[in-house]
């Protein structure tokens, strides 16, 4: 009965050791299929927004596109028709028009 119990013991080390491998293991993949592509691509769209000038065509997240008519320290003024102009935060600037033609 000891032998038994010596024997079922050392097994359920042996599971924690495997269920722990098992865990890291998933966290690994994780990191790389999720977290680190989606990293990346916020710093591209940060680079994106911090690169933005006067002249530049853009989609704004709600959907309003339109060419940048003056960039200030947070935000920027969107021209979207003739005198018909509005102001957003750099945030909200999602993507450049001309991926959106590429397409």
């Amino acid at each position: 009965m000891n032998t038994l119990f010596v024997m079922l013991q050392q097994q359920a080390q042996g599971m924690n050791l495997n269920f722990f491998i098992m865990m890291g293991l998933m966290v690994v993949v994780f990191y790389f299929f999720m977290i680190r592509p989606q990293m990346k691509r916020q710093k591209e769209l940060r680079k994106f927004q911090e690169s933005l000038s006067k002249g530049d065509k853009v989609v704004v997240a709600g959907g309003i596109m339109g060419k940048i008519f003056d960039v200030k320290e947070d935000h920027a003024v969107i021209e979207v028709d003739d005198n018909t102009r509005i102001r957003v935060i750099k945030s909200a600037i999602v993507r450049d028009s001309s991926d959106l033609q590429q397409k």
